[in-house]
Order: C-alpha cells, then sequence, then structure tokens
C-alpha cells in the first residue's frame, strides 16, 4: 500500500463513518442494553460493516457497470439518502428502526438498530464506492478496502472501551447531541449531491472547486 494514499482513504473514511459518529449511535443502544450485550453488538456490527466494506470495495467497478451507475448519479444517490436520515435524527425520528427500545432488547434488535449508520452507512458505502472506484486496479481498491477497515477496527476498540460510559449517559444529552449531529450530517448530504450536480455540469456550481 502507498502511505499517502492509505492515510488520505483512512482520514475520508474517519470522517464518514469514525467514533464521533458512530459512537453517538451506539450510546442510545446502551440505554436498553447491559454492557455484555452492548459489546457483543458491537463485535458483531462491526464484522457485518467489515465484511459489507470488503465485498463492495473490491467488487466496486463491477457493481457500478453492472447497475450502469455513473459516479455523479451513486452521489446524488447517497447523498439523498443520508440527508433524509439525517433530517430524521434532528427531529427524532429514528429512520430504520422498530419505533421504541423493546422492554427486553435482544442481539439481533440491537444490529438492526446499526444497520443504517454503521452497517450499511449511505454516505460510508457511497465513499467506498467512489473511492474504490477511482483507479482501476486491484491494488487501489486493497488500499480502498484496508482503509475502511481500520476505520472500523478503531470504531470497535473505542466501543469496546467506552461501554460502560456509554451506558451511563443521560439520554437527554444523546438526544442533544443527536440532533446536533444530524444537522450537520444534513449538510453533509446536500454537499454530496451539490458535489453530483457538478460532476454532471450543472451550471453555477463551479465555484465549488
Amino acid at each position: 500500500m502507498n502511505a499517502l494514499t492509505f492515510s488520505a482513504a483512512f482520514i475520508a473514511f474517519f470522517s464518514v463513518v469514525g467514533p464521533p459518529k458512530v459512537l453517538l449511535a451506539f450510546a442510545g443502544l446502551a440505554q436498553v442494553h447491559d454492557v455484555r450485550q452492548m459489546r457483543t453488538v458491537a463485535l458483531i456490527s462491526s464484522g457485518a460493516a467489515v465484511l459489507v466494506g470488503l465485498v463492495t470495495g473490491i467488487t466496486s467497478p463491477w457493481l457500478l457497470d453492472l447497475f450502469h451507475i455513473s459516479t455523479p448519479a451513486l452521489q446524488l444517490a447517497g447523498g439523498v439518502i443520508f440527508f433524509i436520515y439525517a433530517v430524521g435524527l434532528v427531529l427524532g425520528l429514528h429512520l430504520g428502526s422498530d419505533g421504541a427500545h423493546q422492554d427486553a432488547p435482544d442481539l439481533v434488535s440491537g444490529v438492526r438498530e446499526l444497520l443504517m449508520p454503521y452497517v450499511v452507512s449511505p454516505l460510508a458505502m457511497t465513499a467506498v464506492l467512489i473511492e474504490a472506484a477511482e483507479r482501476d486496479s486491484f491494488s487501489w481498491r486493497s488500499t480502498v478496502v484496508g482503509a475502511y477497515v481500520a476505520v472500523i477496527a478503531l470504531d470497535l476498540v473505542c466501543v469496546l472501551l467506552l461501554a460502560r460510559i456509554l451506558r451511563r449517559t443521560h439520554h437527554a444529552t444523546i438526544e442533544l447531541l443527536g440532533r446536533l449531529l444530524g444537522l450537520l450530517l444534513a449538510a453533509v448530504g446536500v454537499d454530496l449531491v451539490l458535489d453530483g450536480l457538478f460532476d454532471l455540469g450543472v451550471p453555477g456550481l463551479g465555484v465549488r472547486h
């Protein structure tokens, strides 16, 4: 791997699916799961995230070609989905979940809660597909996947170490941070849409680059 390109990819993935965003999702689960169960959920969901990222990154050129998807279209779709999810955070709506947490939550419900923000994060998957398809070489795709896996591993370590603290965090604090993060992520979604429109040649967006 080229150290510089690995570092750049790592920073990109850290910004879209790093601990600052992932810990908040786990903090919500920590309110209804005990520490041992939280750690098990973290292990399972992180393993699933690695598997999804590995398959997506390695097969990205064929996936885009199979579905006839252009990079701008992928940016637009990822941005719109992420914007909708972020607006849900701002409004206190838990999109992609069954609503309120169950009285006796199990591992399945915990992993299901993490599908959208973590396991199959729209922004992270968009970044993996775009970055991996940037160069037509297996070594580059391996670099991208390696950087993504490194970020997921960092997320897992943070959750395992901070599980007890997350469980003791007050629900009102989590709700406040969630809505603030939702506002910031909504802006990220809009920015991704604008990037897609710029790549499509929409006039008036040239000042972005």
